[in-house]
Formats: C-alpha cells, sequence, structure tokens
C-alpha cells in the first residue's frame, strides 16, 4: 500500500499537472489544507476525466467503481492513492462525502445530456460539478460568516462558468454545447453555426452576454474573501484572480476559444500572483 505522503504527493502532481489555472494558489496554503484541497481537486479530476477520456459503453461502470471507492474511503478502506490521501484529509477536515457524490452525480448528468435548453437547465449541473467543490473546499479554507456559503457558490458558479466558455472549442469535438440554447439564438448565432464554429458578429455578442455574466459572479464572490480563515485567503484570491485573467484574455479574443483552450502562460500566472500580493500589501 502507498504511504499516505506518497499518496499526497500523487494528488499534489495531478492537479499541477490537469489544472495548472486551478491550482495556482494551492501553493500559498500552509501544508495541511495543502495536501487536504490537492486530495479534493484530485478526486473530482479523476472523476471529470473518466467522463472525457474512457469509452462510453464504460463510463457508467467506471463511476460506479469510483463511487464504490469513495465509499471505501469514508470507510477508512482506500484502495487508491488519491482516496488513501482523501481518507487521511477527511480525518482532519470536515470534508462532506456528499459533495463528492453530487460531483460524480453531476459527471454522470454528461451521459445523458449533451445540450441546455437555458441557463436554469445549465445551474442545475453547474450545482452538482460546481457548487459541491465550494462544499469540499469551504471546510478546508475555513470560514465563520454562513454568508460566505453563498458568496462561496458565487464563485464556484464563475469559475465553471469560465471552463465553459473557455472550452467551448474542445466540448463541441466531444458533441458537447454547454452554452444554453436560447441564449445562443438570442444572439442571432444558431447551434447549427456554432457546430461549425463560424466567427462572425453574433457569435461575439454571444460572448459578451457570457462574459459579462461571469463578471457579475466574480464581482460578487469577491466578498468571501475577507470571510475566509487568514491563512487561505491569498489561496482564494489567487484562484479567483487567474480566472478572471483568463476572462481579460477571451474578452480580448473571443473567437480563439473555437479552435483551441485559451491558457495562462507561466508568465501570465505569475503576473496574477505578483498583482495580488502587491493588492494586498496595498491594502
Amino acid at each position: 500500500m502507498i504511504s499516505v505522503e506518497e499518496a499526497y504527493q500523487y494528488c499534489r502532481r495531478l492537479t499541477h499537472r490537469c489544472g495548472p489555472h486551478f491550482s495556482v494558489g494551492f501553493r500559498f496554503l500552509p501544508p495541511s489544507k495543502q495536501n487536504a484541497i490537492y486530495a479534493v481537486y484530485a478526486f473530482c479530476r479523476y472523476a471529470d476525466d473518466i467522463v472525457d477520456e474512457a469509452q462510453e459503453a464504460a463510463l457508467e461502470e467506471l463511476l460506479k467503481s469510483w463511487q464504490e471507492e469513495l465509499d471505501r474511503c469514508y470507510q477508512q478502506k482506500p484502495t487508491h492513492p488519491i482516496t488513501v490521501a482523501l481518507a487521511d484529509a477527511i480525518k482532519k477536515y470536515p470534508i462532506p462525502k456528499k459533495g463528492f457524490e453530487g460531483l460524480i452525480e453531476g459527471c454522470r448528468m454528461d451521459l445523458l445530456y449533451n445540450r441546455y435548453p437555458n441557463f436554469d437547465s445549465l445551474m442545475v449541473y453547474c450545482d452538482l460539478v460546481a457548487t459541491t467543490i465550494r462544499d469540499l473546499s469551504l471546510p478546508v479554507f475555513g470560514y465563520r460568516d454562513p454568508k460566505g456559503v453563498a458568496y462561496g457558490r458565487a464563485l464556484s458558479t464563475a469559475l465553471q462558468l469560465t471552463n465553459i466558455v473557455r472550452d467551448i472549442g474542445e466540448d463541441l469535438g466531444r458533441g458537447r454545447i454547454y452554452l444554453p440554447l436560447d441564449e445562443i439564438k438570442a444572439a442571432g448565432y444558431s447551434e447549427e453555426e456554432l457546430t461549425a464554429r463560424v466567427k462572425n458578429e453574433a457569435f461575439l455578442k454571444l460572448m459578451r452576454f457570457q462574459c459579462d455574466r461571469i463578471r457579475n459572479y466574480f464581482n460578487e464572490s469577491a466578498q468571501l474573501i475577507p470571510m475566509i480563515e487568514a491563512d487561505a485567503r491569498l489561496s482564494v484570491s489567487l484562484m479567483r484572480n487567474v480566472y478572471v485573467a483568463l476572462i481579460d484574455r477571451i474578452e480580448k479574443d473571443p473567437f480563439t476559444v473555437l479552435d483551441r483552450q485559451i491558457r495562462l502562460s507561466w508568465w501570465g500566472r505569475g503576473q496574477v500572483i505578483a498583482r495580488t500580493l502587491i493588492g494586498r500589501s496595498v491594502s
């Protein structure tokens, strides 16, 4: 059996490889919280990768197996490096099993739906795959004001919606459209044009609407930061600010998302870190 330390290292490597933007702030957490959040992210990422990478016929069985591994984890009988780490983390932080179960259920939605008629239906999905991350992360970050739960939902929603607009091209390659169909139509665009990756003024109008809404969620989520325990505030601020920088990039060249996923370079992420640190010192 792999040691707990080796298991945390496994989760750390997976997180930095698969979530270079999401994990920027994790490096600034104290060791115990850092280990726990790596384990949380790795579990969620593994479930997401099942949906994105496995053969369709095997997806349900793989998700079922991961659910069974979650059960073993909470019984302190883990058999996978990720759950070995997570089993240790849940001894130290009140990380709810229900959050992981919601995340798995959200991944299962990807087996059932590849279109969303409106924003309300998309938010059902977002609450499963994103708001559950709030439920899993806040116990690790620590917070005292119950209003933090609502602001945490705003942040998790902003992060997920950023992923959706960033990954438009990749999702088209998998036959999926997460942008609400009624909003596509309202912009004067069409599902057929999106599938064909047509670049026109209607697409730009659609993207302006999406980015404006995401910014509103990010603006609301700023109120979460002072509610987080002091040793985790920088981490959460960086996570938020890196994704705001992604939206900045997307807004400068919206057509790019049709062809490839926009990423921040190490230099770009370093600039976000510097600006965030300067902002903290000024405030």
